[in-house]
């Protein structure tokens, strides 16, 4: 399965985008107003939940800089990855889109569809105000 998210412009530089996502820390700024739990749990990886849902810790897997940060889930219950592509539009302005890669079965994935592209769109509104 896979979903992207609409573009948005940031105020930022690609290489500034980079280094917020690729701390940690930044994305709980960018969770949604559900969000019922939020925790570092090392240096590149998270944990966090969603009211209503199980907790899920993601961790930085792969920064090509400055134009993508792969983050993904660190638990084989539920592989997926999320990944942020940038596009530096000039000096002080750059151009991101989160892409989500998971392997579900048919009806999982059928499930999991809408609030997962609804917590792609709030995250990447999010972003846009970085």
């Amino acid at each position: 399965m896979e979903l992207n998210s609409k573009k948005v412009t940031v105020n930022k530089s690609a290489e500034e985008l980079c280094d917020l996502l690729c701390d940690v820390k930044n994305f709980e700024g960018l969770m949604p107003e559900n969000i019922s739990k939020f925790e570092v749990i090392k240096e590149n990886a998270f944990v966090f939940a969603l009211k209503g849902m199980p907790e899920i810790a993601l961790e930085v897997k792969e920064v090509n800089a400055p134009n993508q940060v792969t983050l993904g889930a660190m638990s084989d219950k539920i592989p997926f990855n999320l990944i942020g592509n940038i596009n530096a539009i000039d000096g002080n302005t750059s151009e991101a889109e989160l892409k989500f890669q998971g392997d579900f079965n048919p009806m999982m994935a059928m499930m999991i569809k809408s609030p997962i592209t609804k917590f792609l769109e709030t995250l990447i509104e999010n972003i846009s105000k970085f």
